[in-house]
């Protein structure tokens, strides 16, 4: 995993999402991924914040997207690690990174989404 994976990974995730494709933002994920988000327990009613496999975060994006119609990132900057990258950007709720694990598929195995202003 090297700064130019993570580069093009979160360029493509950023692109993905302001263009409100879940189809292209599922597609870095593996299909039982897990991901955490306070988000998840507002929206959800999910109490852990995690929830886990593609169809059930799929509908929990589709019903953030459908919230948040105008939804846009700004990407910031890519941190890389052993088998992970961070993105760090600007989104609706202000300053937000997600940590993204990969496993041995070179997908996405586990994500965590962190906001810097957030409000339960």
């Amino acid at each position: 995993m090297g700064p130019q994976f993570a580069e093009r990974f979160a360029k493509e995730w950023v692109d993905a999402w302001n263009a409100h494709d879940l189809d292209r933002v599922l597609s870095r994920y593996e299909d039982d991924f897990e991901m955490s988000s306070p988000i998840i327990r507002n929206l959800v009613g999910e109490i852990s914040g995690t929830l886990k496999g593609k169809p059930a975060i799929r509908a929990y994006w589709a019903k953030a997207l459908a919230a948040q119609p105008t939804l846009r990132f700004e990407l910031l900057t890519v941190l890389t690690g052993v088998n992970s990258v961070t993105v760090y950007y600007k989104g609706h709720r202000g300053l937000a990174a997600e940590v993204f694990q990969f496993g041995t598929t070179g997908k996405v195995s586990k994500a965590s989404a962190h906001y810097a202003e957030w409000q339960a």
